[in-house]
């Protein structure tokens, strides 16, 4: 069993459906919700001039191998109505795999850990919430000292406490 920790976005449609939904489904078909962290409302980062995102951070144990795991995500968020036509473009759904314990893999389908995570506000804050502990396998750092560094400046705001979203 592995430790997955995920980053759920939305900013089209009813933005907690779409994170409830995601949760839900990725607990099905991925493996048990350990944790999930409060929920935030972030700019849009990358492509600005679109709807802010709702962000959360969730932890899940699974026996899926990490391309797996990644091919069942894709297919969650297709569930979800997600399109792809532009990158860090707007979506009902994007789930991405930011750690899954020490593990480290550059392949076309899947970067562990999730190269761009040191960089972004949106997904620091909410995984410090969850594992603030957690050691990035390639930077040596804590997520709680990868935030310390961390230079994007986007505004992120907590809209909803962890006990208001799990059920």
């Amino acid at each position: 069993m592995q430790h997955a920790y995920l980053l759920l976005g939305s900013n089209l449609g009813n933005r907690l459906a779409y994170l409830q939904a995601a949760r839900q489904e990725v607990s099905q078909l991925c493996g048990p919700l350990l944790a999930a962290s409060s929920i935030y409302e972030t700019e849009a980062w990358g492509l600005t001039n679109q709807p802010s995102f709702y962000n959360q951070a969730i932890c899940i144990t699974t026996e899926l191998a990490p391309p797996i795991l990644m091919q069942t995500l894709l297919q969650i968020e297709a569930s979800l109505h997600r399109v792809r036509t532009q990158q860090y473009g707007s979506r009902t759904i994007d789930i991405d795999i930011l750690l899954i314990d020490a593990e480290v893999s550059n392949t076309p389908l899947l970067q562990l850990p999730h190269p761009a995570l040191p960089q972004r506000r949106f997904a620091l804050i909410p995984l410090a919430e969850i594992a603030p502990q957690l050691l990035h396998p390639t930077a040596q750092l804590t997520v709680t000292e990868l935030l310390h560094q961390c230079a994007d400046t986007l505004a992120v705001q907590k809209i909803k406490a962890d006990n208001e979203v799990c059920h």
